[in-house]
């Protein structure tokens, strides 16, 4: 598809070390794509950072400048190496403190004796921030600009992600046809393919190959916004399928 100046566009940065390490499998990108896709936002970038202030806080202010959202998950728990918060507060330039807000969502789930120091880790919001609730461990996320700070643990991003979410300005959606091209071969249909591609500059055409129990089987899928545009490229995708099947 083409770079149309009023797409609305996404990055996601995913903070840890253990997910670096594989010791954690991330379930969040999929999560976060698919509500993305879903209301008519371009994720068009991932990266995966470790727990160190300087790639954190590169990470975020590369990916804000690129994209109209930039969603962060994990690194703001009670524990030592906790630091997203900090880090964006760092990137933006501003102060970072206990919030009065955070602090009294906290106390919805906490006594006020049980709010110990690591505990308030998580009320520390940078200067400016709009909160995010967190109905099932009360710690909120929060929003800054345009990045939106997420819990890591999936059930609690989620609860975030269907908080922040309605509040988003979104895009026109992205509509996706499949094509079932089976045991054809790729090398059979790709130059075609690329010609059918080449006539439709508005709509991204894939190629995606899985394996069966049967053997290979291959899916071609158009994606663009244009419904009329979709529709004209699966009907050629279909008819180049066809005439290959023979």
């Amino acid at each position: 598809m083409t770079n149309d100046p009023n797409t609305i566009t996404a990055a996601i940065l995913v903070i840890g070390d253990e997910i670096l390490s594989g010791r954690t499998k991330d379930k969040n990108i999929g999560t976060i794509a698919d509500y993305l896709t879903a209301v008519g936002i371009d994720l068009r970038e991932v990266r995966i950072v470790p727990d160190e202030p300087g790639a954190i806080v590169g990470a975020v202010n590369a990916l804000r400048a690129a994209y109209t959202y930039l969603f962060t998950t994990g690194g703001i728990g009670p524990t030592h190496d906790d630091i997203t918060a900090d880090c964006i507060a760092q990137a933006f330039g501003v102060g970072i403190d206990v919030d009065p807000r955070a602090r009294a969502m906290l106390l919805e789930r906490h006594r006020p004796e049980d709010l110990n120091p690591a505990r308030l880790r998580m009320a520390r919001i940078p200067d400016g921030a709009d909160l995010i609730a967190n109905p099932i461990s009360k710690a909120p996320g929060f929003r800054i600009g345009n990045v939106i700070v997420m819990a890591g643990v999936p059930a609690i991003m989620q609860a975030m992600l269907d908080a922040v979410g309605p509040t988003l300005p979104t895009g026109r959606r992205v509509l996706s046809e499949t094509v079932e091209a089976g045991n054809v071969p790729e090398g059979t249909y790709a130059a075609d393919l690329s010609e059918i591609a080449g006539r439709y500059a508005d709509v991204s055409i894939g190629s995606y190959p899985s394996m069966t129990q049967a053997g290979f089987a291959n899916r071609i899928v158009a994606r663009g916004r244009d419904a009329g545009a979709v529709a004209r490229a699966r009907a050629e995708i279909e008819a180049l399928v066809g005439r290959l099947r023979g």
